[in-house]
């Protein structure tokens, strides 16, 4: 872990998206943060110590999802799925599909497995896995306040984690995407899927991955900018993040998602400046707390005294 020494600064930004206003001063207590996201070896071991079964592993509440259809009603998650060519952006259910087995140990679905990816973070997991691997590891999850000020690493009121470059020295400088999203990636970076933790230069309070490869959840519940605080509220599914395939968006009165939101954060290798410039620090999106996809992870802190890196 990281010594982040806390501080006060600028949170949120008035050059980008709607979600991300107003901007205004808030000041945090320093804390540590892990390093790099949780991997799918650190996940495992917490498994293995107390059998903890994921979300993506059971079947959800058929009485949560009076609508649905029950073919969607068995275990599973939301994986990616390529399309060949071009497609309209209005309706991301076209890149986005619910795989049944689909799991932190099967991210494709069940002929896939984890084998050489040891050290990618662990992906597939819901707000309550992040929130149970947190208490077995005696951390936290972080505010999104905290979180941002850490990202942020020192570089306050700057558009990226690494200052005003888009690309610092003409390469990337994280794991996102390149190309025409959803179609064409270039992988210029190296990585069409998620990436080792610490494949790209850390911030300057060593945080590694804080732009891009996987969004993290936090603590803070969404609202649709930072003036509404308090409220579980969230807009429509928007940028690389899924529509909830459980909730039949197309009803006239949609109905109220079964579960709140909570603000994730980072980006993710899906995330493209030509539909989601959201790997930056300000960005910033809401989940449903029981949903799970193959780009969102989690990374912990603990709030303690110190000022040396573990």
């Amino acid at each position: 872990m990281s010594w982040i020494p806390g501080g006060t600064f600028w949170m949120g930004s008035d050059d980008f998206y709607p979600e991300e206003r107003p901007v205004h001063q808030v000041t945090v207590d320093g804390f540590w943060m892990d390093t790099n996201a949780v991997t799918i070896t650190e996940f495992r071991r917490f498994v293995k110590a107390t059998g903890y079964v994921t979300t993506a592993e059971l079947a959800p509440d058929a009485q949560q999802y009076p609508d649905a259809d029950p073919a969607l009603l068995v275990p599973g998650s939301l994986v990616f799925d390529q399309p060949a060519s071009r497609v309209p952006l209005d309706d991301n259910r076209r890149w986005w599909s619910f795989v049944p087995g689909a799991n932190w140990r099967h991210p494709e679905g069940p002929g896939s497995n984890v084998g050489g990816r040891e050290r990618h973070p662990v992906t597939h997991v819901s707000w309550f896995d992040a929130q149970a691997y947190a208490l077995w590891a005696g951390k936290e999850l972080p505010t999104e306040a905290e979180w941002e000020f850490a990202a942020r690493g020192g570089y306050d009121r700057k558009p990226f984690v690494w200052g005003d470059e888009h690309e610092p020295g003409g390469r990337p400088g994280g794991n996102v995407w390149q190309g025409e999203f959803p179609w064409q990636n270039l992988v210029e970076d190296g990585f069409a899927g998620t990436s080792p933790v610490g494949s790209f230069r850390p911030n300057d309070y060593q945080l590694s991955d804080m732009a891009g490869n996987v969004w993290e959840w936090t603590a803070d519940y969404f609202t649709p900018d930072h003036a509404a605080s308090g409220r579980e509220v969230a807009p429509a599914g928007s940028c690389c993040i899924p529509v909830n395939p459980r909730v039949d968006t197309t009803a006239v009165h949609q109905p109220r998602e079964p579960y709140p939101r909570r603000v994730i954060k980072g980006g993710s290798h899906l995330c493209a400046p030509n539909y989601c410039l959201r790997y930056r620090p300000a960005a910033r999106q809401g989940e449903t707390e029981e949903t799970s996809t193959c780009h969102i992870g989690i990374r912990c802190i603990v709030r303690s005294t110190g000022s040396a890196t573990q």
